[in-house]
């Protein structure tokens, strides 16, 4: 056996674990760039997070101006930033849109050049300076990862910078910060977490050389993976509906918490796979959100692969609480898929690519886009092709599942 498990130098997770902020922050570094968004620092939390990093270091500059998608002029304009403060550490708090924007400040930040140049897997040469990472939503977990996803308007694609250099130093997830988060974006970030978990339990499981844990970043599941994957999928499960029904529901805010956290450990070696890379050019057409896309491809992806998954889809029934006592594994992965499309529709997934304005005439062009994003698509455990991709978007398309037995919409 060859695996590795990636992750920060001290991960913290808990209700009021935010109030050491300041001590690391200051235990990293004394000129600090702070990098968020507007809202979030209107907020009392992410406000007296600021005000108290201000009294324990030499100085500080906030970069409030982080937007969605994280576009190569955000990148710039931080980088302004850090440089203006002369910052040696930065302190990311917000969604994933603003702890990718720090990850890749911190690159250019110690090793110059443009995100260009970092572009692809293990790019990047060495450690970047320090990144303390404060998620406010349940979701993306790249506090935890070693990805920063960028928008390059000279690509239709999003583009990735995946190192293990660039995985956050201190991990900070702290439950109380997400209790503001609306509805909305409550369930399509939480909606990407689950994701995350099926997608890591589901990956093809690849065999590797001594050199790729260091020469690749997603390497399919393994053992470790699938425990973070299940245990993920198990608290998402019980309490997505839950969150997104009443974000001051601490319980499920704090299950929330805990499971994107698991399924980020999941996927930083395990990877995604098809839903990902598929939501890369339909997110870009459609200007939709990143969570809302992977949710709804999620069910059609995973029918198309079941002949080789349905154990881990009956496995995956069994963690989510389902009743699957004596079924087959065959009629357990039906009972998971029907239980999928039931918590999409609570929670306010659109079921098909025309509800969201795909073109049908767009999607063997997608298919073919999204074939080209290698580091996902090799991990889908079915037909990968762009046939194979194809056949996924006509299904989701038209809300019909790829097999023969009945459709389940």
């Amino acid at each position: 056996m060859l695996e590795t498990v990636r992750g920060p130098r001290q991960l913290m997770i808990g209700e009021g674990v935010a109030q050491n902020i300041p001590r690391v922050v200051a235990e990293l570094g004394t000129r600090v760039l702070v990098v968020t968004d507007k809202i979030l620092l209107r907020q009392p939390g992410v406000a007296g997070i600021v005000a108290a990093v201000r009294e324990k270091v030499e100085s500080v500059e906030v970069f409030s101006d982080a937007t969605p998608d994280v576009p190569l002029t955000d990148v710039a304009l931080a980088v302004s930033a850090a440089a203006h403060v002369n910052a040696d550490v930065i302190l990311a708090v917000g969604g994933g849109t603003v702890i990718d924007l720090g990850k890749i400040v911190g690159v250019i930040r110690r090793h110059g050049g443009t995100p260009r140049d970092f572009y692809g897997e293990s790019k990047v040469p060495g450690p970047t300076i320090p990144l303390v990472a404060v998620p406010t939503t349940s979701g993306t977990g790249s506090e935890l990862t070693p990805v920063s996803v960028l928008t390059d308007p000279d690509r239709v694609l999003k583009v990735g910078v995946s190192s293990v250099h660039i995985v956050p130093d201190f991990a900070i997830v702290d439950p109380e910060l997400t209790y503001s988060c609306p509805p909305t974006v409550t369930a399509h970030s939480g909606i990407d977490a689950f994701c995350h978990a099926v997608e890591s339990y589901t990956a093809r499981p690849r065999p590797h050389g001594p050199r790729d844990p260091v020469e690749q970043v997603f390497l399919g599941r393994n053992p470790v993976t699938d425990h973070y994957a299940l245990r993920a999928a198990e608290r998402i499960a019980r309490s997505l509906r839950r969150a997104v029904k009443d974000g001051g529901d601490t319980d499920a805010r704090a299950d929330m918490s805990y499971g994107s956290m698991l399924a980020g450990l999941a996927f930083s070696h395990a990877g995604n796979a098809a839903p990902h890379a598929l939501q890369y050019p339909i997110g870009a057409a459609t200007h939709t959100p990143h969570g809302l896309g992977v949710g709804l491809l999620l069910p059609y992806a995973l029918d198309a692969a079941r002949d080789a998954i349905a154990d881990r889809l009956a496995t995956l029934a069994e963690a989510c609480g389902l009743d699957v006592t004596g079924a087959s594994d065959d009629e357990a992965a039906d009972t998971f898929l029907t239980w999928l499309d039931g918590l999409l529709a609570d929670i306010g997934i659109p079921p098909t690519l025309a509800d969201i304005g795909v073109a049908r005439a767009d999607l063997p062009r997608f298919a073919q886009m999204a074939g080209s994003v290698t580091r996902l698509i090799q991990n889908h455990p079915g037909p990968a092709d762009t046939a194979g991709l194809t056949r996924i978007l006509e299904a989701a398309w038209t809300g019909e599942r790829t097999s023969e037995r009945p459709a389940w919409r």
